[in-house]
């Protein structure tokens, strides 16, 4: 999208910002989203101007209130905290959280600031809430992860598509537009317990919409991957010469024929075989593509459903072809590129592991510095935030782009970590829930006040061109870190410039899976498509795959995976409980700080409801529209309830944009997937009980 600036004046140093006309937003004819924008994308404007924007330092006092003080103050005594912790605890007793909106730049110089200015292993960032599943299934089976390895045009002329677990109609509805090929023939698949808008869309012939027990996902695709082998759907020439581990796939999945599967998942034989069927019969015409979203991710078994649904893929011979194919769906502004550059707890620029020796002599290089200086791999996400305040934990604590006290899993203990900090340090333009614990927040820049770039979920590199004038006192993350840097007499060179941060990326990336060497800050002005890996001297990838997967013998890896009793999962439907799903809203964005900010997005959607089948709220005495508990061991949530057919009688649903004693992350479990740090967000047991209304 671009903006047009709006009359402004510069704001006070000290002061809210005052309010100011809104700049203008129009969307951009881009490949992506042909010029459309979702609810949130046109009202984004009211944020920049927003009188609750945080315009300077701001200090807790010993009452608790935060009030101005400058920046010199606000960073020499981070560096005097930092330096206290490190004595006292050792430099681990520093930690990082970083977030899926930053630029590249800022994602990239966060994983550096964290391992060189402070010397900690202690990094990682909201992405593991996001695609970790995914990501460490692609890797498994294709030796990279990029979450859509083709352009999204690609799906435009497709005659089916496999939609897990993503209603992007409401999250992000300008790629609806994408799958109206597959919609006119009849070839749209949607698998969600809910009926969403998206799954509104296979509606009229248009497709299926499979309503599966929630945290069945995984007992679904094997029963998809049984029938597309044994009835004879399975691409044999494909599967001969471009993957290794069919047999044993196959083997895995011969007990479950359609009948049991059924029995467990509640999706009826017939839709299961005709889902196979049209998957099959796309991929011999214009096409089939599987794209998997958070619904089937955001489990303890995340990876290994991501990886059935891979499985399927190869299997039907989808994956490394010019007109099929598997995909992920990114989550948030820059999902993809936040992942690549260095805010993970185990990885390097360029996607690389920070236990290979090589990829630690080549950053190291280009950092100018020993090799021995970089810390070895952190805590993932939920470990990391458990940590906070505990002995051997982390005491210090930085965070960038998150609203962990909302967004992460059993969330009134993560509240409990970060008041038992010895020092919070937030870096946010809003007094978010999170912002509220820190001992000093640092107000920094919004979207279109920063240059940079991002990369979108096609692993497209894109320019972000900074269209206003920041607040006097607002700074950039870049800014931030090299004076912080100075102050702790860091090694290596941290700049502020954006584009002299991009070009150490691009040397750090070098060689890499995801290697943005080719690329610079002219070359995306020109408005050349950019898809990495973009080695120096190349033209791009815009298509991973076609000839070989980044495996050493270039096939891709089918790997067996099978359900598994996981102790830490919630036993769902025993005696009263139902089953919990989370998820977003058309009008709200992830923890709801800026979107709740929203006058016309609020107004929309004021306040959390919990959408429950009639049935099970009439055995429970629930009217529609009344009051209820939502509650389990780990919290209780106060909402409003809101009758619905759309859902399971099963299974109920509460978006996770509300805060305090709506904050859907209080029923949440700490439970992770042991391959890629993910926690259970999707399936909770609770118990749903009416509030008196006297």
């Amino acid at each position: 999208m671009t903006v047009t600036p709006a009359a402004t004046g510069p704001a006070r140093a000290g002061a809210p910002a005052p309010a100011t006309p809104e700049p203008v937003i129009t969307g951009r004819d881009f490949p992506t989203n042909r010029g459309g924008l979702c609810r949130k994308g046109w009202t984004a404007a009211a944020l920049l101007g927003h009188p609750e924007r945080v315009t300077t330092p701001l200090l807790r006092g010993r009452d608790g209130i935060h009030r101005p003080v400058p920046w010199t103050l606000a960073l020499d005594l981070i560096a005097d905290q930092v330096q206290r912790t490190r004595a006292s605890h050792g430099p681990d007793a520093v930690g990082v959280f970083g977030g899926g909106g930053l630029t590249n730049e800022k994602a990239y110089q966060l994983g550096k600031f964290a391992r060189l200015a402070l010397g900690t292993s202690r990094i990682d960032y909201n992405g593991r809430f996001c695609m970790s599943s995914a990501a460490a299934a692609g890797n498994r089976a294709f030796g990279l992860d990029r979450g859509l390895p083709f352009p999204l045009e690609d799906l435009d002329r497709a005659d089916a598509v496999l939609l897990l677990g993503s209603n992007v109609a409401e999250t992000m509805p300008p790629f609806i537009q994408h799958l109206q090929g597959a919609r006119a023939a009849g070839g749209l698949v949607v698998v969600d317990p809910r009926r969403t808008a998206t799954a509104d869309f296979t509606a009229d012939g248009a497709g299926l919409h499979l309503a599966p027990v929630p945290a069945t996902d995984l007992v679904l695709l094997l029963g998809l991957s049984h029938i597309a082998i044994h009835d004879g759907f399975a691409d044999a020439g494909f599967v001969a010469s471009r993957t290794a581990g069919y047999q044993a796939v196959a083997r895995s999945v011969a007990q479950w024929w359609p009948e049991r599967v059924q029995s467990i998942t509640g999706v009826p034989v017939h839709l299961l075989r005709e889902t196979v069927r049209l998957l099959a019969q796309g991929a011999r015409g214009g096409g089939s593509y599987i794209l998997t979203g958070r619904g089937v991710e955001q489990h303890v078994d995340g990876t290994d459903t991501a990886t059935a649904a891979i499985n399927l893929a190869l299997i039907l011979g989808l994956p490394g072809s010019a007109n099929s194919g598997y995909g992920t769906l990114t989550g948030q502004g820059n999902g993809q590129g936040g992942r690549e550059h260095g805010q993970k707890a185990d990885q390097l620029p360029g996607y690389r592991k920070i236990t290979d020796p090589a990829a630690r002599k080549h950053v190291a290089k280009v950092w100018g510095v020993d090799p021995a200086l970089i810390p070895g791999p952190g805590l993932p996400a939920v470990e990391l935030l458990a940590s906070l305040g505990k002995p051997n934990g982390v005491r210090t604590f930085f965070i960038h782009g998150a609203n962990v006290a909302v967004s992460a899993p059993n969330a009134s203990q993560v509240l409990k970590g970060l008041r038992a900090l010895d020092f919070l340090v937030v870096c946010d333009f809003f007094m978010s829930e999170t912002a509220q614990e820190a001992d000093l927040v640092l107000p920094v820049l919004q979207w279109a006040e920063e240059e940079g770039t991002m990369t979108n979920l096609e692993g497209r590199v894109l320019r972000r061109r900074a269209a206003l004038t920041p607040p006097l006192g607002a700074r950039s993350e870049l800014w931030i870190m090299a004076e912080l840097a100075c102050r702790l007499n860091a090694p290596s060179i941290f700049s502020a410039d954006p584009e002299t941060v991009f070009t150490e990326l691009r040397a750090a990336s070098a060689g890499g899976l995801a290697d943005y060497s080719g690329i610079d800050y002219a070359l995306l002005d020109s408005g050349e498509p950019a898809y990495w890996p973009y080695p120096a001297g190349s033209t791009g990838t815009p298509r991973l795959f076609l000839d070989a997967f980044a495996h050493p013998d270039g096939r891709a890896v089918l790997t067996p995976v099978s359900p598994s009793a996981n102790p830490a999962r919630d036993p769902l439907f025993t005696g009263a409980t139902l089953a919990l799903v989370t998820g977003r809203l058309l009008e709200h964005y992830q923890s709801g700080a800026q979107t709740r900010r929203v006058a016309e997005l609020a107004g929309a959607v004021p306040r959390a409801q919990l959408l429950i089948h009639p049935l099970a709220a009439a055995s429970r005495g629930i009217s529609d529209g009344g009051m209820v508990t939502v509650a389990n061991t780990r919290g209780t949530v106060r909402c409003q309830a809101k009758h619905s057919t759309a859902i399971r009688s099963d299974t109920v649903f509460l978006p996770f944009h509300f805060a305090q004693d709506e904050n859907a992350n209080l029923l949440t479990s700490q439970a992770t997937d042991p391959m890629s740090g993910m926690p259970e967000f999707k399936a909770s047991a609770v118990t749903v009980t009416a509030l008196s209304q006297n």
